[in-house]
């Protein structure tokens, strides 16, 4: 399988706070990658390094064959990122909203085209499109920033809890939205998230980081299996609490 995302050896010190300490894993093409750890463990530093927004201490990620070190810019056309507290203009239509977001990505008229074609396809909001967004339920407004990000078909997407405050009827829609994206398109979808019921769903594989470290990744089958596990919660526990006591 071709690898989208190599992470080789990523690092970040803040001050006397190593924050992500030498963390490696790759992620296929159409694979979905779910790194998940408790608040402060290191995940979202590692994220937003992979994302361009902080400059690793040591250590590279290359993604689409550019370094996040070297080559930042070219990452960024590679990639998308979805932030977990990421917002919309609210006075805005959504179809406006789009159109506007299309155009940060192209001068090319008809590639706008294409992407807000694309975006209206996938978050599938109809006619509520002509409303403002200010009108917009929670979901709706995830479900429209989630086909903002993917409207580009990145190599790489980059999802923040992607569902963090939906009902579940909405949750399940937007996990589908990935997974369908990963079958049929071939995107690559790296997601962090503390729902475990999610990350089972929606990842191929899964990484566990803890204080930092990438303590372990596999299937979630696999993981269950090595830890005896009835289920990803208990994998979740047994690592955490494993790395606690060293």
């Amino acid at each position: 399988m071709e690898n989208v995302l190599e992470v080789k050896g990523l690092s970040k010190q803040y001050a006397k706070v190593l924050a992500a300490d030498h963390v490696s894993f790759e992620i296929g093409r159409g694979e979905i990658f779910a790194l998940i750890g408790p608040n402060g463990a290191g995940k979202t530093t590692t994220i937003r390094m992979i994302s361009t927004l902080l400059t690793p201490t040591d250590g590279d990620a290359v993604v689409g064959g550019y370094s996040v070190v070297k080559q930042p810019d070219k990452v960024r056309e590679c990639i998308t990122y979805l932030p977990d507290e990421a917002g919309a203009y609210k006075t805005m239509k959504g179809i406006s909203y789009l159109k506007f977001m299309a155009g940060l990505f192209t001068t090319d008229p008809q590639k706008v085209v294409e992407y807000v074609e694309k975006a209206k396809s996938i978050c599938g909001l109809g006619d509520r499109l002509n409303d403002k967004i200010g009108t917009y339920s929670r979901g709706m407004i995830r479900k429209m920033l989630l086909a903002r990000s993917v409207m580009t078909q990145p190599k790489l997407a980059i999802l923040d809890e992607p569902t963090s405050g939906l009902d579940v009827l909405n949750a399940i829609d937007i996990r589908k939205t990935i997974k369908k994206l990963a079958k049929e398109e071939g995107m690559s979808f790296l997601l962090s998230s503390h729902n475990m019921l999610e990350i089972e769903f929606v990842s191929d594989r899964v990484g566990i980081i803890s204080k930092g470290h990438l303590m372990v990744t596999g299937t979630s089958a696999e993981l269950k299996e090595r830890y005896g596990a009835n289920n990803l919660e208990e994998v979740f526990e047994r690592v955490v609490n494993e790395n606690e006591i060293r």
